[in-house]
C-alpha cells in the first residue's frame, strides 16, 4: 500500500507533537499557548492542562472580529495581538508556547511575535 505524501507529512507532524507535548504541558500558573494552522485560517488557545479547560481563545474565524482584505500572516498577527489582550483581561501573563509541530516562521511566528508585544511572557 502506498500512502499519499499529504498523509505521510501529516504522519510527521503528529510525531512531531507527541515529542513535544511530552515536555511541554500547561498549568494554572502557566497555561500553554496551543496554535493550529490550517490552509486558510489559524486558531490559537490557552490551555490550563490539568483542570483540561481552554482558559482563552482566539481564531480567524471569530463571529465577532474581521479579518477582512488581509495576508494570512497579517491575519495571524492580529489573532495573537487580541489573544494577548484577552489573556490579559483574563489575569493571564504567563504562558507556555505549544507550535503543535509546525515549523516556527511565517504565520506561526507572527502570532507568536505579536503575543509577546501584546504582553504575554514566553
Amino acid at each position: 500500500m502506498n500512502k499519499s505524501i499529504t498523509y505521510q507529512k501529516y504522519q510527521a507532524r503528529m510525531r512531531r507533537v507527541r515529542a513535544i507535548r511530552k515536555r511541554l504541558s500547561g498549568t494554572s500558573e502557566k497555561p500553554r499557548l496551543a496554535v493550529f494552522r490550517s490552509l486558510n485560517h489559524i486558531y490559537a488557545q490557552i490551555i490550563d492542562d490539568i483542570k483540561g479547560h481552554t482558559l482563552v481563545s482566539m481564531s480567524t474565524k471569530s463571529k465577532s472580529e474581521v479579518f477582512e482584505g488581509k495576508t494570512k500572516t497579517e491575519k495571524s498577527r492580529e489573532v495573537g495581538l487580541k489573544l494577548a489582550k484577552k489573556a490579559i483581561e483574563a489575569g493571564i501573563s504567563e504562558i507556555c508556547f505549544d507550535r503543535a509541530g509546525f515549523k516556527y516562521h511565517g504565520r506561526i511566528k507572527a502570532l507568536a511575535e505579536a503575543a509577546r508585544e501584546g504582553g504575554l511572557k514566553f
